[in-house]
């Protein structure tokens, strides 16, 4: 268990103990600052664990869900330790391409967190929005169709705007892995998109989280090697890690 998933369950424990608890009263009891506080309780309001009330927070509106919410803050944490690991490999000054998905938008809020003066082209707008709040970033969003669903930006005039560019990096993620080490999507017009920022990167790099899909995937996009490196927040299949090791791709992996 992380630090931070620790801080996060007893600060729920305590405030549902108590019915409020003070940002200054969990931070003495925790031993961290009261800014950490406030973005572990931030954090935790999103889940509906917590709402923030006058200086601390209260039990949020669904307690009957702790289970699940519990659950999903934990997938959560799961993601900011593999955004992490990624970011980790961003050097300052860097350009790349950042693609859809909620990792993606972890990525973004690492990499906003520890490095200077990048310059990202993505197709998710809540990518967008999270990197542009560095003023030293120069945040370029492509052209096309907006998903309501998620942010995403796709479209044959999303392919066409990124094939004007040649990034340093590409970072992407995919829906499903084949036991053969064939990565999978559910959209056919995003799997262009994400093939086009392949194309005009000078590395690329993979992001595997193993939560279950919701769908069977069925578009391929490419082969796990046809990376540089894979970031997962598990062990991947022993078939995909033989794979991997016998093109000479690194796998690294987000430990808990």
């Amino acid at each position: 268990m992380t630090h931070k998933l620790h801080r996060h369950e007893t600060i729920v424990r305590l405030v549902r103990e108590h019915g409020f608890m003070p940002v200054e009263g969990l931070a003495r009891t925790l031993g961290v600052t009261a800014q950490t506080v406030r973005r572990d309780i931030g954090e935790l309001c999103e889940t509906g664990l917590l709402r923030r009330y006058h200086g601390g927070a209260t039990p949020g509106e669904a307690a009957q869900n702790d289970a699940y919410l519990l659950q999903k803050s934990r997938r959560q944490n799961e993601k900011s330790r593999l955004a992490a690991l990624i970011a980790a490999q961003i050097p300052d000054g860097a350009s790349l391409f950042v693609g859809i998905g909620a990792t993606m938008e972890a990525v973004a809020a690492a990499l906003a967190e520890s490095r200077a003066s990048l310059r990202i082209i993505t197709n998710n707008i809540h990518v967008a929005a999270l990197a542009s709040a560095r003023s030293d970033y120069t945040v370029i969003i492509t052209s096309g169709v907006v998903r309501p669903v998620d942010g995403g930006v796709t479209g044959v005039a999303t392919v066409d705007f990124i094939n004007q560019f040649k990034a340093d990096y590409a970072v992407l993620g995919a829906a499903a892995v084949e036991d053969d080490g064939s990565l999978l999507d559910y959209d056919y017009k995003e799997v262009c998109v994400m093939q086009a920022m392949m194309n005009n990167a000078r590395t690329r790099y993979l992001s595997i989280g193993h939560a279950a899909p919701a769908r069977t995937a069925l578009v391929r996009m490419a082969s796990v090697t046809e990376f540089d490196s894979v970031f997962a927040d598990r062990p991947v299949a022993p078939s995909v890690a033989e794979k991997l090791a016998g093109a000479g791709i690194p796998c690294h992996i987000a430990e808990g």
